[in-house]
């Protein structure tokens, strides 16, 4: 997980440089948020939608293109692992947990805006994929502050992982990677 730890750093300060007002978490919440809701794995206009949210509709810098690019080569190859293999792009377990929370919620946000992006039609949804939708509803309206004990640290801990399942339940449910086949099927009923 440190290897995600360090990109965190390394590609916020990356986007902090470039003025660009957004962190690694969101940038990773759009990015798996649009694969959960359908994009496929090998589209190649999903930089213009994120650089049109994150950095006012300019193309992104080509230092910061490349590092996106490669959080969403290696988010891609952790979601098509399928062995729940999908890490959280957070800060490292060292950070303030206030620091962690509001990673966790711009990752939330992201999510939500990158799903919303390719998926409208939620009535395909399973039941457990619209109750997860509503929990990152909830989540992405945290503002509250944490105060630093093992119990706040237990409930940062769960509500991640909760997060990170979801966002692999919704990809595995709804993500255009499961080939021509699953979808023909889907427009024959």
């Amino acid at each position: 997980m440190s290897s995600l730890n360090n990109t965190f750093d390394e590609l916020s300060a990356l986007l902090d440089r470039h003025s660009i007002a957004s962190d690694a978490a969101e940038l990773q919440g759009m990015q798996i948020g649009m694969l959960a809701g359908g994009m496929p794995t090998d589209n190649k206009e999903w930089m213009g939608a994120l650089a049109d949210f994150v950095n006012q509709g300019e193309a992104l810098p080509l230092e910061v293109k490349n590092a996106v690019q490669s959080l969403f080569d290696l988010t891609c190859e952790q979601l098509k692992a399928g062995d729940f293999a999908l890490l959280l792009c957070m800060p490292d377990d060292a950070a303030p947990i206030n620091d962690r929370g509001q990673a966790l919620v711009n990752w939330v946000q992201g999510f939500m805006l990158g799903f919303g992006l390719h998926q409208a039609d939620l009535t395909r949804c399973s039941e457990d994929v619209k109750e997860a939708l509503e929990d990152f509803a909830e989540i992405a309206r945290m503002d509250e502050e944490m105060p630093e004990n093992e119990e706040s640290e237990q409930a940062l801990f769960e509500v991640m992982e909760y997060v990170r399942m979801s966002a692999m339940l919704c990809f595995s449910e709804l993500g255009a990677h499961r080939g021509p086949s699953a979808q023909t099927n889907k427009t024959l009923h």
